[in-house]
């Protein structure tokens, strides 16, 4: 199974379809009016629009209240909701929609507790605990407070560029690498030759995991 790869954080319209033509799964859009990757519906509906075929959308929103996200949802196609807040499972799962959950890591999260709290997600994004930011720090946490299984799928964020996607595929071995400040050249200004690099990164480090694993299972 291949590494994913979701750049989260679009601003402009180029540069989503941009990421799309490179290979990217999935596209984050920011509703968190305090980000500076922060954009309206009416921008989230122009990138949208611009998008090709089978392309993943996932809008992030921290906290938000009911009417915010059901007005998003009845505006912009959007195929799965990310949490990056204090939101309850209760309260991820009213919309009828695929969730994903962020979790701000640090010493005592117990991730195979939050796994059964948000059971049916479609995965947990573990990113780095900062006391100011609800992501997008561009900070990397300690790896080693990942546990080695989870029930949910694990997708990696927290500092990632290309400089270390590699080790993260191979350290980790996510379902998926989660990046935004580490493909800019400013606050949702995405770069595409640093997304391209980013993505051949990834290929690289499953390349060298996965087969070593086919190896093991068949024998």
């Amino acid at each position: 199974m291949r590494t994913r790869v979701k750049i989260c954080g679009f601003t402009r319209v180029e540069d989503a379809v941009a990421a799309a033509r490179l290979g990217v799964d999935a596209l984050g859009l920011v509703f968190y009016p305090p980000s500076p990757r922060h954009i309206d519906i009416a921008q989230a509906v122009n990138i949208v629009n611009a998008l090709p075929a089978f392309t993943t959308v996932v809008a992030l929103f921290v906290d938000a209240g009911e009417v915010q996200i059901r007005e998003v949802l009845a505006q912009v196609p959007i195929d799965c909701l990310q949490f990056h807040g204090e939101e309850t499972p209760e309260q991820c799962r009213m919309y009828g929609k695929r969730y994903i959950k962020a979790i701000r890591m640090q010493d005592g999260v117990d991730v195979h507790q939050l796994a059964a709290a948000y059971h049916d997600a479609d995965g947990l994004l573990l990113d780095a605990y900062h006391p100011n930011a609800q992501g997008g720090t561009g900070s990397q946490f300690d790896w080693g407070l990942i546990p080695q299984t989870c029930a949910l799928p694990i997708i990696l964020a927290g500092g990632l560029d290309a400089a270390n996607a590699k080790a993260a595929v191979q350290t980790v071995r996510p379902y998926a690498l989660d990046v935004s400040s580490g493909v800019e050249t400013g606050k949702g200004i995405k770069d595409t030759q640093k997304m391209c690099a980013f993505i051949k990164k990834v290929t690289e480090g499953g390349q060298l995991i996965y087969p070593i694993n086919k190896l093991l299972i068949v024998s």
